[in-house]
Parts: C-alpha cells; structure tokens; sequence
C-alpha cells in the first residue's frame, strides 16, 4: 500500500467513524492529527513480518512508550478506532426467520 493510498484510507476512516481531523504524509510516517492529539502510522520493515504496520498513540508517545505494532491493516485500523474513540457504526445482520 502505497503513503498516497493509506492517507486516503485514513481519511475514509475518520469520516465514518466522525472523528475530525487531518492526515498528512511525512518522510517517514503518516500523521493523523485529531482534537484527542498526533497519531502516526508507519510501515514496518520487510525483515519484520509478519508485523506490517506500527502506530503511535499520543499517550503512547506522552508515556515515552515506542510505537505498537500491527501484523494487519484490518488490525491497524481498529487499534486507530478504539484510540480515538470512533464511532463503530452500524453492523449489517443476515439470518434466517
């Protein structure tokens, strides 16, 4: 996934889970400032797998504590949500009767 592609997604994401903010592609990260402060993501390097992504909370980085990872986008992106506090969303349910 490209810097380009993942700020886009990002952006997605913060509009469905109505969390204001801005995503910015730096050098070496991906800045998403929100109103709760800075997270960052970054891709992990290839000799890492399987983790494929690290993040930093804004209490991660307050607490001198180095970023976390995440072996998947989909693992990504919930840890992102439940840090800012996003809204889930509505969850389609199939069944029968």
């Amino acid at each position: 996934m490209s810097d380009a592609q993942l700020r886009a997604l990002l952006l997605d994401c913060l509009k469905l889970w109505e969390v204001k903010g801005k995503v910015t592609v730096r050098d070496t990260d991906v800045a998403i400032e929100t109103p709760g402060g800075q997270f960052t993501v970054a891709h992990a390097d290839a000799d890492l797998r399987p983790v494929r992504w690290f993040y930093q909370t804004p209490e991660r980085a307050a607490a001198g504590r180095p970023p976390r990872a995440a072996p998947s986008i989909v693992a990504l992106l919930s840890a992102l949500r439940s840090a800012m506090e996003g809204m889930g969303g509505d969850r389609l349910r199939i069944g029968g009767g």
